[in-house]
């Protein structure tokens, strides 16, 4: 059985992205690391639309846990495989850089950059093994353009643009795609603390996104129509940036 794990899957996009990937066929493993209870609603959902569903809890920023959690899932699967990765994880929090604190630059990166190579490294070998799978790296137009306050979340997600191209190009050849979605400002809990009726000014279509818009996006990029895009990173901003 094909199985698609969604880090950080319990809320926003990666709820949506759960629910998309459900109706293309794959069982969800939800990753999530301390809300239970969102994850088991998303479970809910997903089970709702006939689909199935897992929760997968571990913290993406910590290896240790990343390969305990995988190894017992693959213990307890050894018929079944981890066909597609959305590494979704991340969090914001954001500062002027002058007055940014150590660990609010340390705990941005470390769940976006660390726990993308975390998770990535852990579920690749099988992936080349059986040549097939998709990774998609959920990233950020801060990562493309740069925002001010978010110097780190920028850094972060710039930094798994560069290895989303570097990685597609090292794995091609096992038939395994690599490709990044770049979000702008979607309507979820991440942004609920931000001036939309400022913001949505300055994007063309003149809105914020949705969340199953961005998932309709990953689902895309993990379907056999996506066999020949690799080291991709597609912007879904409504034209804020291009």
């Amino acid at each position: 059985m094909k199985y698609a794990l969604v880090t950080g899957g319990s809320r926003g996009i990666g709820r949506a992205v759960c629910l998309q990937l459900a109706t293309k066929g794959f069982s969800i493993l939800i990753n999530y690391v301390s809300n239970a209870e969102a994850a088991l609603e998303t479970r809910r959902l997903v089970e709702e639309k006939g689909g199935r569903a897992e929760l997968l809890p571990f913290n993406v920023s910590d290896a240790a846990s990343v390969d305990q959690a995988l190894d017992e899932w693959g213990e307890q699967h050894p018929d079944d495989y981890i066909a597609v990765l959305v590494n979704n994880a991340g969090i914001r929090q954001d500062a002027m850089m002058i007055f940014m604190q150590d660990s609010q630059w340390h705990d941005v990166l470390d769940i976006s950059l660390n726990g993308f190579f975390y998770v990535t490294r852990r579920v690749l070998k099988q992936m080349l093994m059986k040549r097939d799978g998709r990774i998609v790296n959920v990233v950020s137009l801060s990562g493309l353009k740069g925002m001010p306050g978010q110097t780190n979340y920028s850094a972060a997600k710039a930094a798994v643009i560069g290895a989303t191209k570097a990685l597609a190009q090292e794995v091609a050849p096992r038939k395994v795609t690599v490709n990044a979605v770049a979000p702008g400002f979607i309507a979820t809990d991440m942004t609920k603390d931000l001036d939309e009726a400022a913001l949505k000014a300055n994007i063309p279509l003149g809105r914020f996104g949705k969340p199953e818009e961005v998932a309709a996006l990953v689902g895309f990029l993990a379907s056999a129509g996506a066999a020949y895009i690799t080291g991709e990173v597609i912007s879904i901003n409504g034209g804020i940036y291009s």
